[in-house]
């Protein structure tokens, strides 16, 4: 170029070179586009919308790359070029094509620049102009993947506070359509049974906590939803086949104290029944200080009971006290005087006027009846609890 010696000559070519590849920038554009539908079958698949998206981010890479080649003095600092690349397309387009998918579009805005080169490029520019094409295109690569990190770090941010009020609001009790729609957008699947799981925070970071608790559930191929409630670890799993199983896996995610697996229940729009019980068992279970852990919530109903938990004494007059009373027999006037009698088969069988072996027999039709063992000193305080229930409950005439 005239007036222009190798010391002084611009590194990326003349500035002939560079007013050419500014008149060609929007056919370059064009011709990006027509080449990205016939070689990335996902794009032609997108909507029109979408494509523009596209479009304007290619017209942007160009504007960019001539931007730099016009200035040369910066030595190639890209960064400022780069980033006005991807901001020309709404914050959508990352939720829209992928990072991959991206690095391909780098790829053919690339490839129809390099085909390009020797019309554009002024005579003994070509080579010049194949490097800048290839430094640029390292940069606008760099650059996307910046874009997408910093994409994903607020869409972490963001599920977390989603993710957040959906157990929230499972807790409170509601369950819609809306609420639905959100843990589908978690990632929540929606397979098999759903429970809710309590238990105490540990100790760290709140988010290191949750993205630890889920990432060992989804081992297990759980659906999982997590939240920090003040002291409390609320976890919402689904696809559990034995929930009490899949929760033991998971006791290292959660502070000290008990943990208390919910109702199972058949979905998430259930899932509000199976959170009241187990924050009424994690209330109740310091009343029984031997409690496994985890511990389900049905094994906590006396304490419930007696914490004032109305469910639990529902449950124990509709599953022990009503059954004994309805079965005949004798059933129930045999499980009191056991229960009284300390655990004596001898002493209710003198009570009863009955021969042991029939106190026996009768106590065997009590577990077939209601579940209860009445040998067994956790089951016997169960039978008491609902054998004192269900008279209040006669006597107040409730029954």
């Amino acid at each position: 170029m005239p007036g222009t010696t190798p010391q002084n000559a611009p590194r990326h070519g003349s500035r002939d070179t560079v007013r050419r590849v500014e008149r060609a920038s929007g056919r370059l554009a064009t011709q990006a586009l027509a080449t990205m539908e016939q070689r990335l079958s996902w794009f032609s698949t997108m909507p029109a919308r979408q494509r523009s998206w596209v479009g304007l981010v290619a017209q942007a890479g160009f504007a960019s790359f001539v931007s730099w080649l016009r200035d040369a003095e910066r030595g190639g600092d890209l960064g400022a070029d780069v980033s006005s690349v991807f901001r020309a397309a709404p914050r959508e387009l990352t939720r829209t094509i992928t990072l991959h998918q991206t690095v391909d579009l780098v790829r053919v805005l690339v490839d129809v620049v390099e085909s390009q080169v020797d019309s554009l490029a002024a005579p003994g520019d070509e080579a010049l102009l194949r490097e800048a094409v290839l430094r640029f295109s390292r940069e606008i690569a760099f650059a996307a993947a910046g874009v997408y990190a910093r994409a994903a770090e607020a869409r972490g941010a963001w599920d977390a506070r989603l993710e957040a009020l959906v157990v929230d609001a499972l807790l409170r009790g509601e369950s819609d359509d809306e609420l639905r729609s959100r843990a589908a957008a978690l990632g929540w699947t929606g397979a098999g049974p759903v429970c809710v799981v309590v238990g105490g925070r540990p100790a760290g970071d709140s988010a290191a906590v949750l993205d630890s608790l889920q990432g060992a559930a989804r081992l297990d191929s759980l659906d999982v939803l997590a939240a920090v409630q003040d002291d409390l670890l609320v976890v919402v799993l689904g696809g559990a086949a034995v929930p009490i199983k899949a929760v033991s896996r998971l006791l290292p995610e959660f502070g000290p104290g008990p943990v208390v697996v919910g109702t199972a229940v058949a979905d998430l729009s259930s899932a509000a029944r199976s959170a009241e019980a187990a924050l009424a068992g994690r209330r109740a279970a310091i009343g029984w200080p031997g409690a496994p852990r985890p511990v389900l919530a049905g094994d906590l109903l006396p304490e419930r009971a007696i914490d004032g938990d109305p469910e639990a004494r529902r449950l124990l007059l509709e599953e022990v006290y009503i059954p004994l009373s309805t079965a005949g027999g004798a059933l129930l006037e045999t499980a009191s005087m056991y229960v009284e009698t300390a655990g004596s088969i001898e002493g209710a069988a003198r009570a009863l006027f009955v021969h042991p072996n029939t106190v026996r027999y009768r106590l065997r039709r009590v577990t077939d009846v209601c579940g209860c063992l009445p040998g067994s000193p956790r089951d016997a305080f169960t039978l008491r609890m609902a054998l004192v229930i269900g008279r209040l409950a006669a006597d107040a005439g409730e029954l």
